[in-house]
């Protein structure tokens, strides 16, 4: 990457411009653990004799948490090179030494893991940085329902099958809701102060129903009624497009409908269809993304389903009832239910939930 960057001076003077410098350090483990143990020496003097000894060992505790995870991240240990890193591992020493939590030692990883993906984003690495600061102070309910907001924000299933599609988010809750989730208010009072969330009681939050129907329109959306004029005529662009005969499936809140396998309008790229080719004596088959045309065919076919209103409203509840067939959507639901106020989550809160919710399933995408 270059940063492009224009210099000026005065007369009689030389221009010294680095556009972007990258020194690549060998550092294995070993020599990472010994930095990490030099910074450490660096929190003695803060001390007194018998504060250490419980401090130093919360330390060591959050090294051993750290090292095996760095290791596994391509280059990662190299940024034990780095000085703003540095700074940044002192402070989280600081905070694992001042911490009695063994799960904030995960998280301070993790964390720390963020910041050397994120590398010259500085946006990232100021609400990193903010992040370590406050690991020591957020409190449990706080954090779990920081993380639970921010899973429902930021992770929805891939697939356009609506079992399971719900049944991908009742694992992922399974795992997020690791305990009772908070009530009241004084949960997000608390990350208010902490600048992991701002508030407004003016407002509200989209009830789940609403909200998860809206960002996966596929699962509700009426749909073509069988052998209808729009059926056979989607049937044709199929057979056009050579597109699979089974692109149609019967949809599962109204059996009278069939649908496009599919969560949204906005993820037919990502479809693949299985394509024959020739091999030795026989065939293999293999899994091809479908072609710009393929895509344009079936947004037509989507363009023929019903707007009937009613029949939609009707698919929302069938909906609602199959997520609360799942005992960690229900949960989510009802809690989620009964926020009364529009929150809004920092970009340090972000980070802290997003880090927390990796520590819970480490399958989850990294932070965008």
């Amino acid at each position: 990457m270059i940063n492009n960057q224009s210099q000026k001076s005065g007369n009689d003077s030389t221009n010294l411009q680095v556009q972007q410098m990258v020194v690549n350090v060998g550092i294995d483990e070993k020599r990472a653990r010994e930095i990490y143990q030099e910074m450490n020496l660096q929190l003695r003097s803060d001390y007194t004799q018998e504060a250490f000894v419980i401090a130093n060992n919360r330390v060591k505790e959050f090294e051993d948490r750290l090292m095996p995870k760095m290791a596994q991240v391509d280059g990662a240990l190299g940024a034990f090179a780095d000085p703003s890193f540095q700074l940044l591992l002192v402070n989280a020493q600081k905070t694992a030494a001042a911490t009695e939590r063994p799960a904030d030692y995960d998280l301070l990883s993790e964390l720390l893991i963020h910041r050397f993906k994120k590398g010259e984003n500085r946006i990232a690495r100021a609400g990193i940085s903010l992040a370590v600061d406050i690991v020591d102070k957020v409190a449990d309910d706080a954090l779990l329902g920081l993380t639970v907001m921010h899973a429902v924000e930021n992770f929805i299933p891939l697939t356009g099958d609506i079992n399971q599609g719900l049944d991908v988010l009742n694992s992922l809750f399974g795992k997020i809701l690791y305990s009772k989730p908070p009530v009241g208010q004084e949960w997000l009072d608390h990350l208010d102060i902490l600048n992991a969330v701002r508030l407004n009681p003016l407002g509200g939050l989209k009830k789940i129903g609403q909200y998860y129907t809206e960002i996966l329109p596929g699962y509700v959306d009426v749909g073509i009624k069988k052998n209808s004029e729009n059926y056979n005529r989607a049937m044709e662009i199929i057979k056009e497009a050579a597109l699979p005969v089974n692109s149609l499936i019967d949809h599962d809140f109204n059996n009278d409908f069939v649908r496009i396998c599919t969560r949204d309008k906005s993820s037919f790229n990502e479809l693949t269809i299985n394509v024959a080719k020739p091999y030795f004596c026989g065939v293999t088959y293999s899994q091809v993304k479908i072609s710009k045309e393929q895509i344009n065919a079936l947004e037509l076919i989507y363009n023929l389903y019903s707007n009937d209103g009613e029949k939609k409203s009707l698919n929302i509840g069938r909906f609602i009832v199959e997520w609360d067939k799942r005992p960690n959507l229900k949960i989510l639901r009802e809690w989620w239910d009964n926020i009364s106020m529009s929150i809004t989550t920092t970009s340090v809160g972000k980070v802290l939930a997003h880090s927390n919710a990796q520590r819970c399933d480490k399958t989850l995408p990294p932070l965008n």
